[in-house]
C-alpha cells in the first residue's frame, strides 16, 4: 500500500508475529507512521509504514453456512468392566516401596524393587533412576514437610510419614 491510501479510523489486515491480523488505525504516531488496534486481541501496536500494510480488511458477511448432512458418530463410552486400570506413577510406586520397607533407598535401588514388585516399570527410558531421583528432589523442594519422601542423605531417601 501507499502512504496517502492509508486512511485513520480505516481497517487493513497487517503482519504482526509473524501472523496476518486486522487492525485499525487510530491516529498517526509523533515519529511517522501510525497508531493501530489489533482487533482481535485490544493490544495497541505501532504501524511504521505503510508497507507493513496488506490492504484493507473485508468485513465479514453474514451469510448462511450451510449445515453439514453427515455428522460424526460418537464413540459409545465404555461400560464399567471394560476400562483398563489406571497406572501407578512412578512417583507413586517409589512411596508405596519405601513405605513397604522403612528404611532409605537409592533411586536405582526403588526402581528395581518396583519393576520386582509389578508397581512400577520403565516404558522405555534409558535413565529411570534419575528421572524418579529428579522427580522425587522436586516433590522434596515444593511441598516440603508436606512431601512423602524426605532426604536422609546424598542419593538416599526415606519416606515421610508425616507427608503420608
Amino acid at each position: 500500500m501507499k502512504k496517502n491510501e492509508v486512511k485513520i479510523g480505516g481497517m487493513y489486515v497487517t503482519k504482526v508475529s509473524d501472523r496476518l491480523v486486522t487492525v485499525r488505525i487510530d491516529g498517526t504516531h509523533s515519529k511517522g507512521g501510525w497508531n493501530a488496534t489489533n482487533t482481535r486481541t485490544g493490544k495497541r501496536i505501532r504501524i511504521k509504514s505503510a508497507q507493513r500494510l496488506r490492504g484493507e480488511a473485508r468485513k465479514p458477511t453474514k451469510a448462511k453456512v450451510p449445515q453439514a448432512v453427515e455428522t460424526k458418530k460418537a464413540k459409545p463410552k465404555k461400560v464399567g468392566g471394560e476400562q483398563k486400570p489406571k497406572r501407578v506413577s512412578a512417583l507413586a510406586a517409589a512411596a508405596q516401596v519405601l513405605a513397604q520397607v522403612e528404611k532409605p533407598m537409592r533411586a536405582q535401588e526403588l526402581i528395581a524393587a518396583m519393576a520386582e514388585q509389578g508397581l512400577w516399570s520403565s516404558p522405555a527410558g534409558k535413565t529411570p533412576h534419575a528421572t524418579l531421583y529428579a522427580a522425587m528432589l522436586r516433590e522434596v523442594g515444593t511441598k516440603g514437610d508436606a512431601a512423602r519422601f524426605k532426604k536422609v542423605d546424598r542419593g538416599l531417601f526415606a519416606f515421610n510419614k508425616a507427608g503420608a
